[in-house]
Protein backbone atom coordinates (compact mmCIF):
# COMPACT_ATOMS: atom_id res chain seq x y z
CA UNK A 1 0.00 0.00 0.00
CA UNK A 2 1.60 3.73 -0.99
CA UNK A 3 0.84 6.63 1.22
CA UNK A 4 -1.74 8.24 0.24
CA UNK A 5 -3.47 5.09 -1.82
CA UNK A 6 -7.47 5.14 -1.58
CA UNK A 7 -8.28 1.66 0.49
CA UNK A 8 -11.17 0.31 2.27
CA UNK A 9 -11.92 -2.46 4.16
CA UNK A 10 -14.97 -5.23 3.53
CA UNK A 11 -16.23 -3.57 7.03
CA UNK A 12 -16.10 -0.58 6.27
CA UNK A 13 -17.39 -0.93 2.78
CA UNK A 14 -20.40 -2.97 4.26
CA UNK A 15 -21.22 0.11 6.63
CA UNK A 16 -21.94 2.06 3.50
CA UNK A 17 -25.21 0.29 2.95
CA UNK A 18 -24.50 -1.42 0.12
CA UNK A 19 -23.60 -5.24 1.49
CA UNK A 20 -20.66 -7.39 0.38
CA UNK A 21 -18.02 -6.55 -1.01
CA UNK A 22 -19.04 -7.64 -5.10
CA UNK A 23 -16.45 -9.33 -7.41
CA UNK A 24 -17.04 -7.69 -10.90
CA UNK A 25 -15.86 -9.55 -14.14
CA UNK A 26 -17.39 -10.54 -17.38
CA UNK A 27 -18.02 -13.32 -19.60
CA UNK A 28 -17.67 -13.61 -23.40
CA UNK A 29 -18.98 -15.91 -25.50
CA UNK A 30 -16.95 -16.39 -28.33
CA UNK A 31 -19.68 -18.99 -30.56
CA UNK A 32 -22.21 -15.29 -30.34
CA UNK A 33 -19.46 -12.81 -30.75
CA UNK A 34 -19.70 -11.93 -34.11
CA UNK A 35 -17.15 -9.16 -34.45
CA UNK A 36 -19.56 -6.32 -35.43
CA UNK A 37 -17.91 -3.83 -33.47
CA UNK A 38 -20.93 -2.61 -32.28
CA UNK A 39 -18.96 -2.97 -28.31
CA UNK A 40 -16.20 -0.68 -30.07
CA UNK A 41 -18.11 2.20 -31.24
CA UNK A 42 -20.38 1.85 -27.74
CA UNK A 43 -16.84 2.31 -25.34
CA UNK A 44 -15.91 4.79 -27.57
CA UNK A 45 -18.80 7.51 -27.50
CA UNK A 46 -19.84 5.96 -23.68
CA UNK A 47 -16.48 7.23 -22.37
CA UNK A 48 -15.42 9.95 -24.39
CA UNK A 49 -12.34 8.08 -26.78
CA UNK A 50 -10.73 10.57 -29.04
CA UNK A 51 -10.71 9.67 -32.71
CA UNK A 52 -7.34 8.47 -34.15
CA UNK A 53 -6.15 9.35 -37.42
CA UNK A 54 -4.65 7.27 -40.13
CA UNK A 55 -1.03 8.74 -39.74
CA UNK A 56 -1.53 8.16 -35.17
CA UNK A 57 -2.83 4.55 -36.26
CA UNK A 58 0.61 4.36 -38.33
CA UNK A 59 2.57 4.87 -35.57
CA UNK A 60 0.34 2.30 -33.21
CA UNK A 61 -0.88 5.83 -31.63
CA UNK A 62 -4.49 5.09 -31.71
CA UNK A 63 -6.75 4.57 -28.66
CA UNK A 64 -9.46 2.34 -28.24
CA UNK A 65 -10.12 0.59 -25.03
CA UNK A 66 -12.14 -2.03 -26.61
CA UNK A 67 -10.58 -3.87 -29.56
CA UNK A 68 -11.38 -6.87 -31.61
CA UNK A 69 -8.60 -8.94 -32.84
CA UNK A 70 -8.98 -10.68 -36.40
CA UNK A 71 -7.25 -14.44 -36.39
CA UNK A 72 -7.06 -16.24 -39.32
CA UNK A 73 -6.49 -19.91 -39.80
CA UNK A 74 -5.74 -21.49 -42.91
CA UNK A 75 -5.60 -20.81 -46.48
CA UNK A 76 -8.34 -19.23 -48.75
CA UNK A 77 -10.53 -20.75 -49.84
CA UNK A 78 -10.37 -23.02 -46.64
CA UNK A 79 -9.83 -19.82 -44.86
CA UNK A 80 -11.56 -19.44 -41.31
CA UNK A 81 -11.81 -16.28 -39.21
CA UNK A 82 -12.06 -16.11 -35.78
CA UNK A 83 -12.97 -12.90 -33.65
CA UNK A 84 -11.44 -11.92 -29.99
CA UNK A 85 -12.30 -8.97 -28.14
CA UNK A 86 -9.70 -7.71 -26.04
CA UNK A 87 -9.95 -5.19 -23.20
CA UNK A 88 -8.91 -4.85 -19.47
CA UNK A 89 -8.47 -7.61 -18.09
CA UNK A 90 -9.41 -6.35 -14.40
CA UNK A 91 -6.80 -8.95 -12.97
CA UNK A 92 -6.78 -9.59 -9.11
CA UNK A 93 -3.22 -9.69 -9.21
CA UNK A 94 -2.83 -7.07 -11.78
CA UNK A 95 0.97 -6.32 -13.05
CA UNK A 96 0.66 -2.70 -13.81
CA UNK A 97 0.13 -1.90 -10.69
CA UNK A 98 2.67 -3.08 -8.92
CA UNK A 99 5.38 -1.01 -11.43
CA UNK A 100 3.18 2.50 -11.20
CA UNK A 101 5.63 4.92 -9.18
CA UNK A 102 2.46 7.07 -8.19
CA UNK A 103 -0.13 4.79 -7.74
CA UNK A 104 -2.47 6.35 -10.49
CA UNK A 105 -3.42 2.28 -11.29
CA UNK A 106 -4.54 0.60 -8.46
CA UNK A 107 -7.24 -2.19 -8.15
CA UNK A 108 -10.16 -1.36 -5.63
CA UNK A 109 -11.87 -3.08 -3.32
CA UNK A 110 -14.40 -4.71 -5.80
CA UNK A 111 -11.55 -5.84 -8.25
CA UNK A 112 -11.78 -3.22 -10.78
CA UNK A 113 -8.38 -1.80 -11.78
CA UNK A 114 -8.59 2.00 -11.78
CA UNK A 115 -7.24 4.87 -13.33
CA UNK A 116 -6.10 8.15 -11.29
CA UNK A 117 -5.38 10.63 -14.87
CA UNK A 118 -4.24 13.43 -12.19
CA UNK A 119 -1.62 10.61 -10.77
CA UNK A 120 -0.46 9.84 -14.36
CA UNK A 121 2.90 11.07 -15.06
CA UNK A 122 3.14 9.48 -18.43
CA UNK A 123 6.10 7.21 -17.40
CA UNK A 124 4.21 3.81 -19.37
CA UNK A 125 5.87 1.79 -16.43
CA UNK A 126 1.97 -0.21 -16.58
CA UNK A 127 1.56 -0.08 -20.16
CA UNK A 128 4.69 -1.95 -20.28
CA UNK A 129 4.24 -4.17 -17.90
CA UNK A 130 0.74 -5.19 -18.83
CA UNK A 131 1.11 -8.71 -20.19
CA UNK A 132 -2.50 -7.89 -22.31
CA UNK A 133 -1.11 -4.72 -23.81
CA UNK A 134 -4.42 -2.75 -23.28
CA UNK A 135 -3.76 0.08 -22.04
CA UNK A 136 -2.89 3.08 -24.10
CA UNK A 137 -0.79 6.46 -23.54
CA UNK A 138 -2.59 9.66 -24.78
CA UNK A 139 0.06 11.08 -27.27
CA UNK A 140 -1.86 14.18 -28.38
CA UNK A 141 -4.22 16.44 -26.87
CA UNK A 142 -7.83 14.76 -27.29
CA UNK A 143 -9.96 16.60 -29.87
CA UNK A 144 -13.26 16.10 -31.77
CA UNK A 145 -15.52 17.97 -34.60
CA UNK A 146 -17.16 20.87 -33.62
CA UNK A 147 -20.86 18.91 -34.58
CA UNK A 148 -19.59 15.85 -31.98
CA UNK A 149 -18.95 18.13 -28.86
CA UNK A 150 -22.79 17.91 -27.65
CA UNK A 151 -22.63 14.28 -28.15
CA UNK A 152 -19.80 13.95 -24.97
CA UNK A 153 -20.81 12.29 -22.01
CA UNK A 154 -20.45 14.39 -19.04
CA UNK A 155 -19.83 11.56 -16.73
CA UNK A 156 -16.83 11.14 -18.29
CA UNK A 157 -13.54 13.19 -17.33
CA UNK A 158 -11.59 14.14 -20.86
CA UNK A 159 -8.06 12.83 -20.32
CA UNK A 160 -5.33 15.24 -20.40
CA UNK A 161 -2.70 14.59 -22.81
CA UNK A 162 -0.06 12.22 -21.46
CA UNK A 163 -1.39 10.26 -19.38
CA UNK A 164 -1.74 6.17 -19.86
CA UNK A 165 -6.20 5.50 -19.74
CA UNK A 166 -7.71 2.46 -20.31
CA UNK A 167 -11.06 0.23 -20.46
CA UNK A 168 -12.58 1.03 -16.34
CA UNK A 169 -15.78 -1.21 -16.97
CA UNK A 170 -17.85 1.97 -17.30
CA UNK A 171 -17.34 2.91 -13.44
CA UNK A 172 -18.95 6.09 -13.37
CA UNK A 173 -22.27 3.67 -14.26
CA UNK A 174 -21.44 1.77 -11.01
CA UNK A 175 -21.58 5.01 -9.51
CA UNK A 176 -25.03 6.36 -10.66
CA UNK A 177 -26.61 2.60 -9.77
CA UNK A 178 -25.14 2.70 -6.50
CA UNK A 179 -26.89 5.83 -5.30
CA UNK A 180 -29.72 4.48 -7.34
CA UNK A 181 -30.05 1.86 -4.88
CA UNK A 182 -29.17 3.80 -1.60
CA UNK A 183 -32.23 5.95 -2.84
CA UNK A 184 -34.37 3.49 -3.38
CA UNK A 185 -33.48 1.61 -0.17
CA UNK A 186 -32.15 -1.25 -1.48
CA UNK A 187 -29.09 -3.19 -1.91
CA UNK A 188 -27.14 -2.99 -5.53
CA UNK A 189 -28.17 -6.01 -7.03
CA UNK A 190 -25.19 -8.97 -8.27
CA UNK A 191 -26.80 -8.55 -11.73
CA UNK A 192 -28.78 -6.21 -13.79
CA UNK A 193 -27.95 -2.92 -12.34
CA UNK A 194 -24.30 -2.36 -13.33
CA UNK A 195 -24.03 -3.20 -16.93
CA UNK A 196 -21.28 -1.59 -18.88
CA UNK A 197 -21.77 0.06 -22.16
CA UNK A 198 -20.10 -2.91 -24.17
CA UNK A 199 -22.32 -5.22 -22.43
CA UNK A 200 -25.48 -3.22 -23.29
CA UNK A 201 -24.80 -2.50 -26.92
CA UNK A 202 -23.85 -6.14 -27.70
CA UNK A 203 -26.56 -7.05 -30.46
CA UNK A 204 -26.11 -11.22 -29.61
CA UNK A 205 -25.41 -10.98 -25.99
CA UNK A 206 -22.49 -12.68 -26.53
CA UNK A 207 -21.14 -10.49 -23.34
CA UNK A 208 -22.35 -11.10 -19.21
CA UNK A 209 -21.46 -9.18 -16.88
CA UNK A 210 -22.07 -9.29 -12.81
CA UNK A 211 -20.46 -10.39 -9.51
CA UNK A 212 -18.05 -13.15 -10.11
CA UNK A 213 -18.66 -14.48 -5.79
CA UNK A 214 -22.53 -14.37 -6.21
CA UNK A 215 -23.32 -17.87 -6.93
CA UNK A 216 -27.06 -16.99 -8.36
CA UNK A 217 -25.64 -14.29 -11.42
CA UNK A 218 -25.52 -15.84 -14.64
CA UNK A 219 -21.32 -14.89 -14.98
CA UNK A 220 -20.93 -16.56 -11.71
CA UNK A 221 -22.42 -19.90 -13.27
CA UNK A 222 -21.37 -19.58 -16.34
CA UNK A 223 -17.51 -18.92 -15.67
CA UNK A 224 -17.45 -22.52 -14.14
CA UNK A 225 -18.54 -24.14 -17.55
CA UNK A 226 -15.62 -26.35 -19.28
CA UNK A 227 -15.88 -24.15 -22.31
CA UNK A 228 -15.21 -21.37 -20.20
CA UNK A 229 -11.23 -20.14 -20.40
CA UNK A 230 -8.82 -17.25 -19.16
CA UNK A 231 -6.47 -15.12 -21.44
CA UNK A 232 -2.98 -16.37 -20.62
CA UNK A 233 -4.35 -17.31 -16.65
CA UNK A 234 -0.64 -19.32 -16.46
CA UNK A 235 1.06 -16.39 -15.87
CA UNK A 236 -1.06 -15.84 -12.58
CA UNK A 237 -2.30 -12.64 -12.85
CA UNK A 238 -6.15 -13.83 -12.70
CA UNK A 239 -8.25 -12.03 -15.22
CA UNK A 240 -11.54 -11.67 -14.02
CA UNK A 241 -12.60 -11.63 -18.06
CA UNK A 242 -13.69 -15.45 -18.81
CA UNK A 243 -14.26 -16.30 -22.66
CA UNK A 244 -16.15 -19.39 -23.73
CA UNK A 245 -14.69 -21.10 -26.70
CA UNK A 246 -16.01 -21.65 -29.25
CA UNK A 247 -18.22 -25.14 -29.83
CA UNK A 248 -16.41 -27.87 -31.77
Amino acid sequence: KREGEFRISKFEFRNLGVGEMPRWGMLIDLDKFTGCQACVVACKQENNIPFSTPEEAEYGREISWMRVMTIIEGQYPEARVRFMPMLCQHCDHPPSTKVCPTGATYKDPEGLVAQIYARCIGCRYCANACPYQVKYFNWFEPKWPEEMKASLNPDVSIRPQGVVEKCTFCHHRLQKVRDQAAADGRELRGEGDYIPACVQSCPTQAMIFGDLDDPSTRVSKVSKSPRAYRMQEDLGTEPKIYYLKEGE
